[in-house]
């Protein structure tokens, strides 16, 4: 698995990291974003749904699991699994059509579905370090 350290100084450089994923990536892609509250998970999102093409305001789905985006290149499924108690609510919105479609899922704190994830998911972590300034992230990507 390769790992790549890519650093932000703002919330424009975090969006636009996503921006350039979400231009070119490919149809049954999953990328699951780890982070603590505040880090830029919705920003990075929104970045991400933008190089997708997607043109309708993008916010984190924390009450209803998934968001469907069909407006895009692609079709871009946007989870938040925080409230998820069982990894069984995940089969009950039928995860398996969205992770393995022909879409694009990005998987807000995936680390509590890690074994319903499939290997190739490509897994982001964005952590804050206020030593380097408020709106630094440091974003680890393993692929």
């Amino acid at each position: 698995m390769a790992k790549r350290i890519i650093e932000t100084y703002s919330p424009e450089e975090t969006f636009a990291l996503g921006e350039r994923l979400g231009s070119t990536a490919r149809p049954g892609q999953i990328y699951t974003l780890i982070g603590d509250l505040g880090v830029g998970k919705t920003v990075f999102t929104q970045g991400l749904a933008k190089g997708l093409g997607v043109k309708e305001a993008v916010n984190s789905p924390t009450f209803t699991i998934v968001q469907v985006y069909e407006d895009g290149r692609l079709p871009f499924y946007h989870f938040d699994v925080y409230r998820i108690g069982d990894v069984e609510e995940m089969e009950e919105i039928g995860y398996e059509d969205y992770f393995y479609g022909d879409g694009v899922c990005l998987i807000e704190w995936a680390n509590l579905i890690e074994e319903l994830l499939p290997s190739d998911a490509i897994r982001i972590t964005i952590e804050k370090d206020l030593e380097h300034g408020f709106d630094y992230r440091r974003i680890l990507m393993e692929e």
